[in-house]
């Protein structure tokens, strides 16, 4: 397929390897902020094909793995009232919550829970069937916040009063600012998500590359992307340099998508917010502005989410920060399985474990 293929072709890849072996002179560590990218780097080996110097690190790039336990437990006590339907993407269903159960668990007994394709299709069932509360679960990183907001916008026009919105937005460059803030700094150069800079651009990175004396790559998801990327944030580092570079020109600028910026700026506003396994990250998340109160899930219904923890023993955050690899954990691939996860790291498309545990089958032994 044209646009893909060439990005997958493995003479090319083996030639950034190769490439990137020649210029490293040190080790170097080389954290990867999309769970897409550490998708295709272990379901393709790349980590395995780069020299025993260049170490990637997985970070907290799973919308669905960081939305955190009290986003969840608001989810499954709005979805266990009769009169609410709630609406979701399918990785968020099998998600626990504090209390170890999930959506699916609600939706066995009984709780009309859905999974949507986008957030429109929420906004139409609300149109539909008016009797019903209808909460749309809304998660992710700047990628899906301009979609979000947009159906936040269009019931506001259409005047909806049964939709709301159940908000669990996070925005990636504070996470990357609390790793570099660390004492233990586990990281040398980053390798940013390219669809994230489709929407935010590359701009809000330059500070934090020269606040911290990092370099920072923006990169596309496929092998040849990603090796590139690599290599690029290797020669920077091997250099001295500390720049952002954008190796994902076929998608992203500088300045990034102004309308969908100024979307999200409408709807939302910037708040301090809660990571899980990770802790309250300030200026880290997003909530709806005044004007649109009247569509907060939260304030529609004002219910106690507080629980006593289940301590499973989930390491997600350790992983999630980089500090350890998945098969570093004790449950991996014992207690905590796709089948019976522990934690969202192991639950989602994108998360760190699942793929370890779907493409690394020995490390499971």
């Amino acid at each position: 397929m044209q646009y893909v293929s060439e990005y997958r072709d493995h003479d090319r890849v083996q030639a950034v390897c190769r490439r990137i072996a020649t210029a490293v002179k040190r080790p170097w560590r080389i954290m990867e902020v999309c769970g897409g990218q550490t998708h295709a780097i272990v379901r393709y080996g790349l980590d395995q094909l780069l020299p025993s110097n260049v170490e990637l690190i997985h970070g907290p790039g799973c919308p669905v793995c960081v939305t955190p336990d009290t986003a969840i437990d608001a989810a499954l006590e709005m979805a266990s009232q009769t009169h609410v339907t709630l609406c979701s993407y399918g990785d968020m269903l099998r998600v626990p919550g504090s209390a170890g159960n999930s959506l699916i668990d609600v939706r066995a007994k009984g709780a009309d829970v859905r999974v949507v394709q986008d957030p429109l299709e929420s906004v139409r069932l609300a149109q539909s069937d008016p009797a019903r509360e209808v909460v749309f679960l809304a998660v992710g990183f700047e990628t899906t916040a301009p979609a979000n907001a947009m159906a936040v916008d269009i019931a506001h026009r259409l005047n909806l009063q049964n939709y709301t919105v159940l908000v669990s937005h996070v925005l990636v460059p504070p996470a990357m600012e609390m790793i570099l803030s660390q004492p233990d700094r586990p990281v040398d150069g980053f390798l940013a998500a390219g669809h994230v800079c489709t929407v935010m651009g590359f701009q809000p990175y330059e500070t934090i590359a020269h606040r911290y004396r990092v370099p920072i790559v923006v990169t596309g998801f496929e092998p040849l992307d990603i090796v590139e990327g690599i290599e690029l944030c290797v020669n920077q580092l091997e250099c001295g340099r500390a720049a952002v570079e954008n190796q994902y020109v076929r998608s992203v600028t500088r300045a990034g998508n102004r309308v969908a910026q100024d979307l999200v700026e409408r709807v939302f506003e910037v708040v301090d917010y809660p990571w899980r396994g990770i802790g309250e990250i300030p200026a880290s998340g997003l909530a709806l502005r005044a004007a649109y109160h009247r569509f907060d899930a939260r304030r529609r219904f004002p219910i106690d989410v507080a629980q006593a923890r289940i301590d499973t023993g989930c390491q997600s955050g350790a992983v999630l920060t980089g500090r350890i690899k998945p098969q570093q954990c004790p449950h991996f691939g014992r207690g905590c399985t796709p089948q019976q996860p522990m934690g969202a790291p192991m639950v989602s498309s994108e998360g760190a474990c699942a793929a370890y545990f779907h493409f690394r089958p020995e490390s499971s032994q």
